[in-house]
């Protein structure tokens, strides 16, 4: 099929280069236009396994053009491409707040309407309000009544750093459409998943599925983290309980009941925040939801509060952070938990360094901000900090020797997650705090 995919950060080059390595001829679209340079030089926007290399491949594949970008306003190389499918694939942008400005990617999506040929189909994969699609809808019935076009909703389910994978292997795809439409979609589909793995229902139920999803895992992390503040407190172990949990089998094995850091990054907040605004236009006085993201934003706080906790005041302390992007196997520092912690940090008067193996520049904005190092190993590194934060879960961290983890274990360990938990222990660590560990 041909299939235009507008929005190339990292939900749109992924769903670009995958479905051309299905065998699909892809045209991508974006606004920026370094942005564009980059992918035509094979270079996606963020890093993500794999995806460079597949952008590559779909660039090279033969002389039909396999794969090509341009500019979301050459809207010639639109029309002379005559899509079947435009695939609205914009990572919809998300304040500090948590709230998303869907008002962009509508624009965005009117601005294209004119060049939409006749009878195409139109997929939203942007994290978009119920509501969204059926606007966009009514909106081109309203401006182009004698032309067609088709909507549906098929809400993104991609994770940092996992993103091909969970695309081309996914457990399942939830599309929204119109009845009478989704024998227009399902082709699509179905070069990506069998249709056994296809979940039809309507744009709304769709697109509530999304938000609904979210905010389960979102309760689910905020749970986890009130029980293993209770554990602390009361000597009980949060990993065990975690452990007891999962042996349930009305909560199952794959539950997110594990303690650790604040969920961050937007995703599951922007639903949060979605929510809260549905129920407060309509006048439904919700209790539940609302509470997940006030617990969450208190839990942000904990790695400092304990940092306090053991060492006394911050101020004159040095802080070693180890991880900044927003998630291991991505080099993004996009609203990461880590940024939010060192600045928390810093403004209580302590001076940081980090390491993160995906970050060899910082940003401008970050470059006095704190010292970037290259390297943990030099014992200096070790040496010269009063309390080590392990902040993101790159995998470089537990497979350290036994070397490193003996210079670390007289240290002030704040390890959230517990990810270094058992090295540390086998190296004899006496300072080492984990979420829902005394």
């Amino acid at each position: 099929m041909k299939i235009c995919v507008v929005g190339l950060w990292h939900l749109g080059s992924v769903t670009a280069a995958a479905l051309a390595h299905l065998g699909h001829r892809v045209m991508g679209l974006e606004g920026e236009q370094k942005a564009v340079e980059e992918l035509r030089g094979g270079r996606a926007p963020l890093f993500e396994p794999g995806l460079d290399e597949m952008i590559a491949e779909g660039l090279c594949r033969d002389k039909q053009e396999q794969l090509s970008f341009h500019s979301i306003k050459d809207h010639t190389a639109l029309v002379d491409f005559a899509p079947e499918v435009i695939w609205i694939t914009f990572d919809t942008p998300v304040n500090e707040n948590d709230e998303a400005d869907t008002d962009f990617v509508f624009n965005q999506i009117v601005m294209l309407m004119p060049y939409f040929p006749e009878g195409v189909r139109v997929l939203v994969s942007s994290q978009v309000p119920i509501g969204f699609t059926r606007r966009a809808q009514d909106h081109y019935k309203k401006h182009y009544p004698s032309k067609r076009a088709h909507f549906a909703v098929s809400p993104e389910n991609l994770r940092l750093g996992k993103a091909l994978q969970v695309f081309l292997n996914p457990d399942r795809i939830i599309v929204g459409s119109n009845s009478s439409e989704v024998e227009l979609f399902r082709p699509l589909f179905e070069t990506i998943v069998p249709a056994t793995r296809l979940e039809w229902m309507s744009i709304e139920s769709a697109e509530m599925t999304k938000h609904a999803i979210n905010s389960f895992l979102a309760t689910s992390v905020v749970f986890a983290n009130e029980i293993a503040l209770l554990c602390e407190e009361y000597g009980a172990n949060a990993k065990e309980v975690a452990r007891g949990l999962k042996s349930e089998e009305r909560i199952g094995p794959k539950a997110y009941v594990g303690a650790g850091t604040a969920f961050s990054g937007g995703t599951l907040a922007r639903d949060i925040q979605f929510l809260k605004g549905l129920a407060a236009s309509a006048n439904i006085p919700l209790k539940l939801i609302p509470s997940v993201k006030e617990s969450n934003d208190r839990h942000k706080n904990w790695v400092k509060e304990k940092c306090e906790k053991v060492l006394g005041t911050l101020f004159g302390k040095r802080i070693l952070v180890l991880g900044l992007t927003y998630k291991p196997n991505t080099d993004t520092l996009r609203r990461s938990l880590s940024i939010e912690l060192i600045k928390s940090l810093i403004a209580s008067g302590a001076t940081i360094s980090a390491y993160d193996p995906a970050v060899k520049r910082l940003p401008l904005e970050y470059f006095d901000l704190f010292k970037l190092v290259t390297s943990v190993h030099d014992g200096d590194q070790i040496e010269g900090c009063d309390a080590i934060v392990v902040s993101t879960e790159w995998s470089e961290f537990k497979e350290w020797g036994d070397e490193v983890y003996l210079k670390l274990k007289d240290k002030v360990i704040i390890d959230p997650n517990g990810f270094i938990e058992m090295p540390m222990r086998k190296a004899g660590a006496t300072r080492y705090y984990a979420v829902g560990r005394r």
